[in-house]
């Protein structure tokens, strides 16, 4: 198989049971995608990550042993390559913020047409991003307001993909 026909490899991570099965059902038959593993909780999704090794994760942001957020930002740390998409019934601008500064390269609500999720993954896949221009204004506008109320004193608190992945949203970025 050329390399332009590889087939997509996802991992789903969430921990109800009949998400993990829609998810499954609906990805099941769609060309160029392969479901190579799906669990239910942060250290399993670390886990699997690093054993399974897929191109995409599919991801809630919220976990019974942690969040989302930070089981992207441990897999990312070793698995760089990988990227995430959070797929969540949380339409906060906290969480999607978080999400993004953790590396993730989408942030969709499990309230998404099966087709367009599926399109989103395939955009995913191909190096762009799922954020919406609101979104990314919002967050945009929530940063500087609290850098101005910060002074210019900078306490480091950020982990270093999220500083990156922070200068490219400052440049216009998703």
């Amino acid at each position: 198989m050329s390399p332009a026909k590889k087939p997509i490899r996802l991992l789903l991570v969430d921990d109800h049971q009949v998400v993990l099965v829609g998810l499954r059902t609906v990805l099941h038959n769609r060309q160029g995608i392969t479901v190579v593993g799906e669990v239910g909780s942060r250290a399993d999704a670390v886990r699997a990550a690093k054993r399974l090794k897929p191109d995409i994760i599919l991801m809630d942001v919220r976990l019974p042993d942690g969040s989302g957020v930070e089981a992207c930002r441990d897999i990312l740390a070793s698995h760089p390559t990988t990227r995430v998409i959070f797929l969540t019934s949380f339409a906060d601008d906290e969480f999607a913020l978080a999400a993004v500064l953790a590396g993730a390269q989408g942030y969709v609500l499990k309230n998404i047409d099966s087709d367009l999720l599926v399109q989103s993954i395939r955009a995913v896949f191909k190096g762009q991003s799922l954020l919406s221009p609101a979104l990314t204004q919002r967050a945009l506008i929530r940063l500087k307001a609290e850098s101005a109320q910060a002074g210019p004193v900078r306490t480091p608190s950020l982990a270093p993909q999220e500083e990156r992945v922070l200068a490219l949203v400052a440049e216009g970025l998703t």
